[in-house]
């Protein structure tokens, strides 16, 4: 359980990153092209990110407080639990980096105009 803690710390700190960047983000798509879609898109994208470490941190909490098992159907209800948290998060990243993808293509293609 020591690994998974320490695993969810991390996932926090990559989303408290994607904030970070996706405000940066939003600051250059403003002054270079001025889309309303993509503008949105990164928006819904922040609002979930938000969501998304929300729900981390108050799972991370949890686990700081949660006891170590001693039966295996302890174990195996925290770790399937810990399973379903991965795949959100890796799939909320995922998610991220192909709007990042996108978002730097056009900014790109912006600045070589």
């Amino acid at each position: 359980m020591k690994k998974d803690k320490a695993e969810v710390q991390n996932w926090i700190d990559n989303l408290e990153y994607v904030n970070e960047e996706l405000g940066y983000l939003l600051d250059i798509e403003d002054k270079l092209d001025n889309n309303p879609t993509l503008h949105m898109q990164m928006q819904v994208a922040q609002n979930e990110n938000k969501l998304r470490l929300k729900k981390l941190k108050r799972y991370g909490n949890i686990m700081r407080n949660t006891l170590e098992c001693d039966t295996v159907e302890c174990d195996a209800h925290y770790l399937s639990k810990h399973e379903k948290n991965r795949k959100v998060y890796v799939d909320h990243v995922k998610k991220y980096q192909n709007l990042k993808t996108n978002v730097l293509s056009k900014i790109l293609l912006n600045v070589t105009k």
